[in-house]
């Protein structure tokens, strides 16, 4: 196809997009053409804010586009209100479209940054937001076309809009709303709208939106979440008696959406299962959409007659002439920043280098200047606060003048503490979650000379936070030149610090978000003292090296730091300590990786009903409901149900039933169930799995016993054995098989290889609900197996040992709800562990393949300890029978969470010189 050329006297300019006149149907009257920066608004008044900038930074008319229009299929998808599924179906045609072989430039009205992270996933090219209030009505076109043609020229864009269709600024007439960029751009809008509980009245509110603003061309409705065939069909026959066309419907489906956060969704970088969600949403989407008519749709836009948006070329150079170095926080934690601001950097001559605060254990070599963006430092303060390294580089750096600006996360990083977590504390503040979010747009001046500009420099930005810092400003802070970031109608916010005594403020730190595109003068004057920085020569500087840190307060009695651990605790007749457990690792100021409970707290919905029982608390507990349930659950009679407060009585029920006289247990695996066997009197046998098979079962070489107690998966090991394996092993033994499946839940498909069944002759199966749900303060578990042993185990049980709320728990959690999140949690976990499993690998660490939610490594001698010191909690190895000091089991966690490790570990081992252990010998 052809493609538009440069403008009139450039024939070599940049490309246009694909000419479609040919092909597109003709434009319906109504909707105004993208109108050129000459014309007044839609309102008829003189834009909201004018176009360039003159020499001081004050805006003026921008003359006219010298460029002919720009032909971009366009479309806006909008929507009622919050809630209807814009992101779902904006993202789903985005990823559909894209694997049809379209290339999609996304955008998104508004200042959110979470939803264009998912756009950048779908298309493979930047998000970009389109916010009049942020960048000026005028630029909202320019903006769009830019995107169009970076990197490439794009097929089409795709625009997602924000909130309600006409939900713009407070005190507004709809500035800023999906409907004044629509009309910005001259873009037809699909409806989509949640039709779950209506029919009829679907088409009211299409037709309501549809006639509200003429201006704005509604051209066709997608159905959410409608409820079935028969639903869907309804609600399209009244949308398509206004003369609308339904492009499709799509069926209820919580699989595909995002999950949500105290600022709203999770964004994309921090999901490791958003590849796959977004795979899943594109079929879907292309299944239940039809995509030839949004193409039509986007094609009956007219051309764009806007000059695309080009960041400022500038000349700015640092010591001999060199590109200055600006690092700019990213990674899983610092998520929030505008495309167009790497952009802006680049082209004044900058070189911007990524900076992970999770993992990078120092600023970037020669760096001139910092920019910490947003994101989600609160969420993630624990790994973040344990890379001291970076922090005392990020101190040392900022003391000695570097060029730093921080918005919302960014100033969070700067603080002494993030809920009492240590921070950088360059900023004179703590910061905490507050009850209540904070959100909006705000127009603000700079309060002091700073590296933003002079006193008085405006912008306009945005606050989205629920965090609050003590004291809120730097005039409130009582340092010594220490004074307010930004003033505004609400007063001074943030910190703006000079600590190298530069007679401007260095460090300018604030919630307010801004979109320096809009605000180019900020660019240009936070590069120019980039550039000034870098000349003086600060950014050559040699830092010292760093000694190791000092072990935390949480080091334990009876190790010797850094060097090998001796276990001290009360022994079973090899010296092993039966009772230690994972809870014994941890301490307030470490990051948790040794305890195997996966949620930090019950969901909402479960601890809902968990409090809902205290109005019961006069009754005694009532078991009976949770083992109906249980039964329900598995597909087995009551009779074959035992409630227990969790597996640790069930243990020891079954230690005091009388099952035998001599028990074998299966090693290595959970210590409670021999210490319990022990306390009772039995003797025990163990067979010990060998490491260098990959701790696989053989039931031909384990000897026979009344009472065989083996995992499934095993901890530590994470071995899920087959359920075939297991059978052989009852065969061979005889006597009772007691199998220990309390994560069996965290399994992909773990039922595959459960031993519940209908019929269990001589077999019990021990489950725990504490480890998926978060309730390891409750106490719940149960017993599936052969009624005759159950009966036995539950003449043993003291009368009502299980609570009542731990009995609503049971009967919460074997729902089909409950059990399908439970499957989603498991696949969510499922690529955690591979980035655990392939950082140990990358670092030499053996790593024994697991299925479970924990990994055994063998991280060397001293290693754990070492850990410690830094801040992080591993399992030791050598209680568990067959395993040494050498071993570690380490759970999993998300992979930010897991990136921390993974930089102190590769430090330790950098460090410290400390061997793999496979390269040591093994302990007798």
């Amino acid at each position: 196809m052809d493609r538009h050329r440069g403008g009139a006297g450039d024939p070599a300019g940049p490309a246009g997009l694909p000419a479609r006149r040919h092909h597109r149907a003709r434009p319906p009257p109504g909707p105004a053409r993208g109108r050129r920066r000459r014309d007044r608004d839609d309102e008829a008044r003189p834009p909201l804010r004018p176009g360039t900038e003159g020499p001081e930074g004050h805006r003026v008319v921008a003359a006219a586009p010298a460029a002919p229009p720009t032909d971009l299929p366009r479309v806006v998808v909008a929507a009622p209100a919050s809630g209807q599924g814009k992101t779902t179906v904006s993202v789903g045609l985005m990823a559909a479209l894209t694997a049809r072989g379209l290339t999609v430039a996304p955008g998104k009205v508004g200042p959110d940054y979470i939803d264009p992270g998912y756009h950048a996933l779908a298309t493979g090219r930047p998000g970009r937001n389109l916010d009049p209030w942020l960048v000026g009505a005028e630029r909202v076109p320019g903006l769009l076309v830019h995107a169009a043609r970076t990197p490439t020229v794009a097929d089409l864009s795709v625009v997602e809009g924000v909130m309600g269709l006409f939900d713009g600024r407070n005190g507004t007439d709809g500035e800023s709303s999906t409907a004044h960029v629509a009309r910005l751009l001259g873009a037809p809008v699909v409806l989509v709208v949640d039709a779950g509980h209506a029919s009829g009245t679907v088409a009211a509110t299409v037709h309501g939106l549809r006639t509200f603003d003429p201006r704005v061309q509604v051209a066709g409705v997608v159905l959410n979440r409608t409820g079935s065939p028969g639903h869907a069909a309804e609600v399209t026959r009244w949308v398509e008696q206004l003369g609308l066309p339904v492009l499709g419907a799509l069926p209820r489906d919580a699989a595909i959406s995002a999950p949500s956060r105290h600022l709203g969704l999770v964004p994309a970088a921090e999901r490791a299962d958003a590849a796959a969600a977004l795979e899943r949403l594109a079929e879907r989407t292309a299944r239940h959409i039809d995509l030839d008519a949004v193409l039509d749709i986007a094609r009956s836009a007219p051309p764009l007659d806007a000059e695309p948006w080009s960041p400022e070329a500038g000349s700015v150079a640092g010591r001999g002439g060199r590109r200055p170095v600006v690092a700019v926080a990213g990674g899983r934690a610092f998520t929030f920043r505008y495309a167009e601001t790497e952009e802006l950097l680049r082209a004044a001559g900058c070189d911007v280098v990524t900076l992970d605060p999770a993992v990078d254990r120092a600023l970037p070599a020669g760096v001139a200047g910092l920019y910490l963006g947003g994101g989600f430092p609160e969420v993630h303060a624990a790994a973040l606060s344990t890379n001291t390294g970076l922090l005392a580089d990020l101190r040392d750096a900022v003391a000695a003048g570097l060029p730093t600006v921080a918005e919302c996360a960014g100033l969070l990083y700067l603080t002494e503490s993030v809920d009492g977590h240590p921070f950088a504390g360059v900023v004179p503040a703590a910061a905490a979650m507050a009850p209540r979010l904070t959100l909006g747009y705000a127009g603000a001046r700079t309060a002091t000379d700073s590296v933003l500009g002079p006193a008085g420099t405006t912008a306009t930005g945005h606050e989205f936070h629920r965090t609050v810092t003590d004291p809120a400003s730097g005039q409130q802070s009582g340092r010594r030149g220490a004074g307010a970031a930004w003033t505004s109608e609400r007063g001074p916010s943030g910190f703006a610090l000079d600590p190298a005594g530069t007679g401007r403020a260095t460090v300018h730190a604030a919630y307010l978000h801004t979109h320096w595109a809009g605000h180019p003068h900020l660019a240009r004057s936070f590069t120019q003292a980039v550039a000034e920085h870098d000349h003086a020569g600060l950014a050559d500087r040699v830092l010292p090296p760093r000694p190791s840190p000092a072990p935390t307060g949480g080091a334990e009695a009876g190790v010797v730091q850094g060097g090998v651990a001796e276990a001290l605790a009360p022994a079973a007749t090899d010296g092993t300590d039966l009772t230690h457990h994972g809870d014994r690792e941890t301490a307030p100021d470490l990051v948790d990786l040794a305890v195997n409970v996966r949620l930090p707290e019950p969901p909402a919905w479960l601890a809902e009903v968990v409090a809902s029982t205290t109005r019961q608390l006069a009754a005694y507990p009532d078991p009976a409901p949770a083992r109906a349930a249980l039964a329900r659950r598995h597909g087995v009679a009551e009779d074959l149900v035992l409630p227990t407060a969790g597996a640790a009585e069930a243990f020891t029920l079954l230690a005091r039933a009388g099952l035998g006289a001599r028990a074998l247990v299966v090693h290595p695996q959970f210590t409670e169930p021999e210490a319990a066997v022990r306390r009772a009197g039995l003797d025990v046998e163990r067979h010990l799995l060998d490491p260098g098979d990959g701790f696989r079962l053989h039931p031909q070489a384990v000897g026979q016993a009344d009472l065989v107690l083996v995992g499934n998966p095993t901890n530590p090991t994470g071995v899920l054995h087959p359920a075939r394996t297991l059978r052989d092993l009852h065969a061979r033994t005889g006597g009772v098989l007691v199998v220990d499946e309390a994560f069996l839940d965290e399994v992909v498909d773990g039922e595959r290889e459960s031993l519940i069944a209908p019929s269990m002759p001589e077999v019990l199966v021990l489950r725990s609900l504490t480890k998926t749900w978060g309730l390891a303060g409750l106490r719940v578990g149960y017993v599936v197996g052969d009624p005759a042993l159950v009966a036995r185990l539950a003449a043993q049980q003291p009368p009502w040992s299980v609570s009542t709320p731990a009995l609503a728990a049971m009967v919460a959690t074997a729902a089909p709800s409950a059990l399908a999140e439970a499957g989603r949690l498991a696949l969510e976990l499922e690529p955690w562990r591979r980035h655990l499993a392939a950082g140990l690998g990358a670092l030499g660490v053996e790593v024994v393949p697991s299925e479970a939610p924990f990994l055994l490594a063998r991280v060397g001698r001293g290693v754990r300890e070492a850990l410690r010191a830094r801040g992080y909690a591993v399992r030791r190895g050598d209680t568990f029978p067959g395993l040494d000091a050498t071993w570690a089991r380490i759970a999993v966690r998300d992979p930010l969470t897991i990136d921390g490790l993974l930089r102190e570990l590769r430090a330790v081992l950098a460090d410290r010189a400390v061997t793999p252990a496979r390269d040591l010998p093994q302990e007798d």
